[in-house]
């Protein structure tokens, strides 16, 4: 089943918590030795023009490398979540994350929320400053995935690629298609603004 990805409607509320996406490094050359969550959720989607005139909403709920993810930031962000799901003007929410402990996040807000509207994860194998940065096509595919009518559920969106937070799973530790889902296979694809379904909403 294919769904065009809509770039109007309701608004999508993205929240920030650091990571490599939000990243720099010294050398535009250099994707290893960098310093994760330099730059803001606001600066994020700043710099992706194809969001730009989008009804889209920025928090920053944290600035951390995601290795340092803990209970009272988790605790924070599911609060935030649900403000933002409870709106009658928000179609979804957008998480902007670390790549080391998306799975857990996404695992212990499908978990505790199990929410009717789309909450979408996603985050960088590179820096934000990168020469071959992957932070703004994912992030511009996560608010076309939070926008979908019939999504629900917390689902993560990295390299074209929609896992479901139940399977979601870091499988390598530098490729820009570091996610996988294991035997359940992903969701769907984004290809070329369509979304193709493959599995079920979580």
């Amino acid at each position: 089943m294919q769904t065009k990805l809509q770039r109007s409607g309701l608004k999508v509320v993205v929240l920030g918590t650091g990571g490599t996406i939000a990243g720099t490094a010294q050398s535009p050359a250099d994707n290893v030795h960098y310093s994760a969550a330099q730059i803001g959720v606001q600066q994020l989607l700043d710099a992706v023009p194809a969001l730009a005139g989008e009804s889209l909403e920025a928090e920053q709920v944290a600035q951390l490398d995601s290795k340092d993810m803990d209970y009272d930031v988790w605790l924070k962000l599911a609060q935030r979540i649900e403000f933002h799901l409870r709106r009658d003007d928000v179609a979804g929410v957008v998480v902007t994350h670390g790549t080391d402990t998306l799975e857990e996040t996404a695992y212990f807000l499908q978990r505790v929320l199990a929410p009717r509207k789309p909450v979408v994860f996603t985050a960088a194998m590179r820096p934000s400053n990168a020469m071959l940065r992957d932070g703004p096509q994912n992030l511009f595919d996560a608010v076309g995935v939070a926008r979908i009518d019939a999504a629900q559920g917390v689902v993560a969106v990295l390299a074209g690629a929609v896992h479901g937070a139940l399977d979601v799973r870091k499988v390598h530790s530098y490729r820009v298609d570091a996610f996988g889902s294991g035997d359940a296979g992903v969701l769907g694809r984004i290809e070329e603004g369509q979304f193709r379904r493959l599995r079920d909403w979580p």
